[in-house]
């Protein structure tokens, strides 16, 4: 019996498959791709020249801007390290992030499952005094915040360690900061989560902390994850705060160290060491989003998903 062999199927050529890609895709998503690209440009650029500008002499710098480095001037690090004491600052950094960040999560989700999951009188009416902060102009506060973290300095015992150029008084404001945005996002994802699983738990005995820690908190990873890194972005770049609270050199963070390069000298100002500096404050939030990005997305997908 004769048999037939049937010819490979053809492979469409790179043109056709791009052609196909864009009627697929419609104006509309041309359009879209092409904004994104463009918006990728004019993110990346400037970062890209910063990194370049870091590891060059002043003369690089301002006469051929967009050119590699000769020879890799390394000890503008070494110059914004220790000179422009970057290197306290990203300590001092480090140390109001990280303490800020754990205690807007913490209580965040806290108050953020309550106002999700136990129906109570008011509890509208709180989740949208919360929601409210997201619009109010940060700007208009500043001066009374001043003055509330200046008399929080008056308090007997605890009132040198919560006032004014303390790092503990900053932590406070950027979780008061951070609450609104924290608990509006965590909020719509604790809604989603089932509730059979928290109501076997009641059942066998465990308490609402137990049910909260032990069960929902972990099923709201992704969600929890997502808005962790935002939280870390938006308090490592934040400068308004620090810049009313933080009056005292030794407590400065790293966005007041590196205003302080630009502005202390004028005209005199080390440019190159300036550039060594906004590196050394964005290589770590570039590290962190990208080890974080899959559950960055997936927990801003997850809530749409479930």
């Amino acid at each position: 019996m004769a048999t037939t062999t049937q010819a490979p199927p053809e492979v469409p050529s790179r043109s056709a498959a791009r052609a196909e890609r864009k009627r697929r895709l419609g104006p509309l998503g041309v359009l879209t791709h092409a904004t994104l690209g463009i918006w990728t440009l004019l993110v990346t650029v400037p970062i890209i020249w910063t990194f370049l500008a870091s590891v060059k002499s002043e003369d690089e710098i301002f006469g051929h801007a967009w050119s590699m480095p000769a020879s890799p001037q390394w000890d503008n690090f070494a110059r914004a390290w220790e000179q422009a004491r970057i290197g306290q600052y990203m300590l001092n950094s480090v140390v109001v992030v990280s303490f800020s960040t754990f205690g807007t999560m913490l209580v965040g989700s806290m108050a953020a499952y309550v106002l999700a999951r136990y129906p109570f009188r008011g509890n509208r009416a709180i989740y949208m005094l919360f929601v409210s902060g997201l619009a109010f102009p940060f700007f208009l506060a500043l001066t009374p915040l001043f003055f509330v973290v200046q008399n929080m300095g008056n308090v007997p015992v605890v009132g040198p360690f919560i006032g004014l150029n303390t790092h503990a008084g900053a932590v406070l404001v950027y979780i008061a900061y951070s609450m609104p945005f924290t608990v509006f996002f965590l909020a719509a994802f604790f809604r989603t989560l089932p509730t059979a699983v928290a109501e076997a738990a009641m059942v066998d005995g465990a308490s609402h902390t137990r049910v909260f820690f032990q069960i929902m908190l972990p099923m709201a990873k992704p969600g929890i994850v997502s808005i962790t890194i935002f939280n870390i972005l938006g308090q490592w770049n934040q400068y308004q705060i620090p810049l009313i609270l933080l009056q005292d050199r030794e407590k400065w963070v790293l966005t007041q160290g590196i205003a302080d390069i630009s502005t202390a000298a004028g005209y005199d100002s080390d440019w190159a060491a300036l550039f060594a500096a906004l590196t050394l404050a964005i290589l770590p939030m570039l590290v962190v989003y990208t080890v974080f990005q899959r559950q960055i997305q997936s927990g801003l997908t997850a809530g749409a998903l479930k």
